[in-house]
Parts: C-alpha cells; structure tokens; sequence
C-alpha cells in the first residue's frame, strides 16, 4: 500500500511537495481507511480539490511517471529524453522524486530518483522489514559521476550482475531493466499496480483507454459482470453491455497506454430492455460521452480492486453527474467490492466529496506567482471533524478557490 510520496522541481511544482495517506489513531476517515501490512494506518482514498490551473492534475502525476519509469522505462529508445519536465524557473535544476509503500508481507519500500530530462543522476532502493526497531537498509544505490562519465553503483541482495548494471541507459530505471533479467527482487518491485487515466506525458487518449478497457473486460467475465451492475446501478438506462472481438485491422499507430500494440478491434455494444421485455443494441460510441467515461473509467477502478493497488484519476467525475462519485468511491470503502485494500488518489471539480470524504483525505491545491503548492486540509489551523468543510471551502475560509 502507498505510505506517501513527495517531489521537488517537477511542473508547476517548485519546492519539494509530499503527498501523504499515512493517518493517526484519531484522524477520521469517514470509513475509507485501513491497516497496511506494515501496521500503519492509512486512508484508502484521497481527493485533490483547487482552481483550475492550480496545478492538480501536476500534484498525481509523479505517481503515473514513477510507475512508468520503473516498469517500463527500459524500452525507451537508447536517445529518447526522460519526460520529467523542471519548473520554469529553474530548468537546470533535477526533478526528485520519493515514494514510500509496503507490500504483502510488510515490508516497508522506499525509493528515491533524482534526474534531469537527460539522465538519471540518483537511483536508490532502500527497505525496511515488518520488525520492531528494524531501520531501512539499502537495496542499491546508483549515483552518475560526472568526473569519471560512469555509474557507481552498489547492490545488496539485488543481485543483478554488475557488469550489466553499469550497462544500464542513462534514461531506464535499473529496477526495470534488471526485471528483464529475471531479478527476483526487480520482478516483485514492478509487481505494484497503479492504474492511471494519466501517462508521464499527460492524460490517456480517451479513445485508447476506451479500447483498454474493451481488452479487459473482454478477457474478464467477472468483471465485465460487476461494470455492467454498476452501470445498470449508476441509472445509465443499460440492461447489459456486450464485447465482440472483431478481425478488423488496427492502425499500427495505435497502441495501448504502455506502448503496446492493439491486438485487435473491438465492439462495444449497449442493450437497453424496454419495459415490454423488447432488447435493442446500440453502438457504445452512441451512447451518451458520460456513459462512455463511466465504461472506461470503471476499467480503471475494477482492475485495481480486482488485485490491490492504487488508481490514480484525474477529473473522476469526468462528464458524470457530481452525484456519481459517492458510489464509485464506496467501491473502495467496502471490503466485499475492495477486498486487497485498494487505493484511490484523484482530482475533482466536483467540491461534493469535501462532503463525503474526512479532512485527513483531501489535498487543496493553489498557485501563487506561477508556483503550485499543496497541503492537507487536516495540517490547517483551526479545521475541525464537525466542521461543514464543502460550505467553508465554498465562502473561501480554506483558499485554494478561483479568483475571478
């Protein structure tokens, strides 16, 4: 589960920003919380509320890059530029990175990356077992040295081969390049799922993660089951929902949101039943664009409830009713819908969920002088549980508000 993560010099982000879902005995969570396997209590939603431009969508990207960066990064091209792009004033400077998260067994990971679009400078690995006095110990350590145009790099219990370690691209993590190894430890890293309608370069192509979520629910029958419940719940007028493989040829320009190729075409079709039991099929491009980001979006929740991990939305309620994020949200609350403790970080327009979510799970987001920051609204002076937190957002008492 993810503890936190924090950033320093990355988009609209100058000074070093940490995202935190770690919460104390007595902070409410309004029953989106949980117990990690490393005995931490942590919140399993977080909302990200500010004016348009503040820099929200810039505060959950670092996440989608980090996922990228160390599962994929290795099939960069050998000359491609990482896509971390510096805050305006201070292009020369490297965009850190660090995340803190634990997996099954409690361990507690935290990993560190310092780059410049150019190269990566510091790569390290630390971890941390589920033992009482038990201190974070290094896993690797990867440090560029200018002097000496080269790699200095040292493993404990890595175990990837150091003549291949040095080989490494300047622009690839050496987590995703030793999982091509078979490292064991590399292969259980990437092994963390995050779900994104965001990439490192920005938001997913609706028409590609509609296709995405054609493949899943396609090869998923249970969850096909579960979206088109939830869809007939969410009072979108479907009865069913039906997937049909089509041997169609794919534009070889099209490709899934990990660089993938699309295998092939599919057909998403809506069935409406009429009260006279009379089934008629549409089209799902025909549907309403609100019914059609509910079909993606839930691809993106399901297969992170399916399994444990984290969805990282922007805009969740994205050409939805504002009344729709309650039930999608409660899918991360109940244990019978997210039985492996899922999380979910997303940003909204919607100020509803300050009525819905706790004070400890929402992050306000405001830019002053072309300088994004962010805080919890639990670190603010003076908020209280009781508080009516959507009517003080509202008269401006917490900032983060458009100044129109």
């Amino acid at each position: 589960m993810l503890h936190s993560y924090a950033f320093r010099n990355f988009l609209s982000f100058r000074e070093r920003t940490e995202v935190s879902f770690v919460l104390t005995r007595k902070a409410s969570a309004q029953g989106w919380d949980t117990t990690s396997p490393a005995g931490q209590r942590l919140a399993k939603a977080m909302a990200v509320v500010g004016a348009n431009g503040a820099g929200k969508t810039s505060l959950i990207k670092p996440l989608a890059f980090l996922s990228w960066f160390i599962t994929h990064s290795f099939q960069s091209q050998p000359n491609a530029p990482l896509p971390v792009k510096p805050h305006f004033s201070s292009p020369n400077e490297p965009v850190e990175f660090e995340v803190e998260a634990d997996d099954m067994d409690g361990t507690l990971w935290r990993y560190e990356l310092k780059a410049t679009p150019e190269r990566v400078l510091h790569e390290a690995m630390y971890r941390r077992p589920k033992k009482k006095s038990a201190k974070f110990s290094y896993v690797f350590v990867r440090v560029w040295n200018q002097a000496e145009k080269e790699y200095a790099i040292k493993q404990d219990g890595f175990d990837l081969n150091p003549a291949e370690a040095k080989k490494v691209r300047p622009n690839a993590s050496l987590i995703s390049t030793a999982a091509q190894y078979g490292v064991e430890v590399a292969q259980h890293l990437i092994g963390a799922n995050v779900s994104s309608n965001i990439q490192q370069v920005g938001r997913v192509d609706p028409n590609l993660g509609f296709f995405s979520a054609s493949i899943f629910f396609h090869e998923n029958v249970a969850l096909k089951r579960q979206m088109e419940s939830l869809l007939h719940d969410l009072d979108f007028g479907l009865s069913g929902v039906e997937i049909r493989k089509q041997d169609i040829a794919v534009p070889p320009e099209m490709k899934l949101p990990d660089g993938t190729k699309l295998p092939s075409q599919y057909q998403v079709i809506g069935v409406h039943t009429l009260k006279d039991g009379s089934r008629h099929e549409l089209q799902m491009m025909e549907e309403s664009s609100g019914t059609r980001t509910a079909f993606t979006q839930l691809w993106y929740l399901l297969s992170v409830l399916a399994t444990g991990g984290i969805a990282v939305i922007d805009e969740l309620e994205s050409d939805m009713h504002p009344h729709m994020i309650e039930p999608l949200l409660d899918l991360f609350a109940s244990p019978h819908t997210n039985p492996h403790n899922a999380q979910i970080i997303f940003t909204s327009h919607s100020i509803e969920v300050m009525g819905l979510l706790g004070k400890s799970q929402i992050f306000l987001v405001e830019k002053k002088d072309c300088e994004s920051e962010a805080w919890r609204l639990d670190t603010m002076d003076g908020v209280r549980v009781q508080d009516n937190l959507y009517a003080k957002y509202m008269s401006g008492a917490y900032g983060a508000v458009p100044q129109l």
